[in-house]
């Protein structure tokens, strides 16, 4: 095909970042489909009217990013697929920059790059998550959201897991690397995210989230030879109860 690349984007509400999200695909790949999960801002109309295909996700069943993913990778059908999420802008550099990696590194399921927080400026909680996105250049553990994958190797691996409120990326990551592939991060730009987190209750949400993620990724796959999210799991209970405890007892 004229492209090898098909694209996933999910979202929610997203306004002008999903346009934006849009518009940076269009001529870079083939096939565009936008996952929508309940949006009532006319994102879905949006996406239709710059050529996705859209999907509307039933939200008669509890909603999960990994659904979302899902129901769009039923929908591709080239040798790969990049999931984006609709709060990010993929960088013009990137997709030549991961499909270059994927040709010299035939094991490699999984190619990610540097993910950007668009405003770290704006406030803490956006310069942490830009912190948390540096992660280092070459064979990694896990991807976020945002990532080139082989199609074929991630239906062979039986997708997302749906019921995984977060967390979803590393422990289909985990998968991936049982069955041999390789994930791979190189250092070209790829994403701008827009987190848009001004207030402590926005980083209070995502870093409980997180602590989800961590206990229930240790709880699937912790007894594994990967010891999958079990070190997190004990610093959030260190951190999260037991240090307020300690406090409460020397009070």
């Amino acid at each position: 095909p004229p492209f090898p690349v098909e694209a996933v984007v999910i979202g929610r509400n997203e306004g002008a970042r999903l346009v934006a999200c849009l518009d940076a695909l269009a001529g870079r790949v083939g096939r565009l489909v936008y996952v929508d999960s309940g949006s009532t801002d006319g994102s879905m109309e949006a996406a239709v009217a710059r050529g996705a295909r859209g999907v509307a996700l039933d939200m008669g069943l509890p909603f999960t990013a990994a659904r979302a993913r899902n129901a769009g990778l039923a929908e591709v059908s080239a040798e790969f697929v990049l999931f984006v999420d609709g709060d990010c802008v993929v960088q013009p550099g990137f997709l030549p920059a991961a499909l270059a990696a994927m040709a010299e590194h035939p094991a490699a399921v999984v190619v990610c790059g540097r993910r950007r927080e668009r405003f770290p400026e704006r406030s803490i909680w956006n310069r942490l998550a830009d912190r948390e996105w540096d992660t280092p250049v070459g064979p990694a553990m896990a991807c976020g959201g945002d990532a080139l994958m082989r199609r074929a190797a991630v239906q062979a691996a039986g997708g997302y897991r749906g019921d995984l409120i977060a967390g979803e990326e590393p422990e289909l990551c985990l998968r991936l690397r049982r069955a041999g592939g390789q994930i791979l991060r190189i250092g070209a730009e790829m994403t701008l995210h827009d987190a848009a987190m001004t207030r402590f209750s926005q980083w209070w949400r995502r870093s409980r989230r997180a602590g989800h993620a961590f206990a229930e990724g240790a709880f699937l796959h912790g007894r594994g030879p990967e010891r999958h999210w079990v070190a997190e799991t004990r610093r959030a209970l260190l951190w999260g109860v037991g240090v307020p405890l300690a406090a409460l007892g020397a009070g």
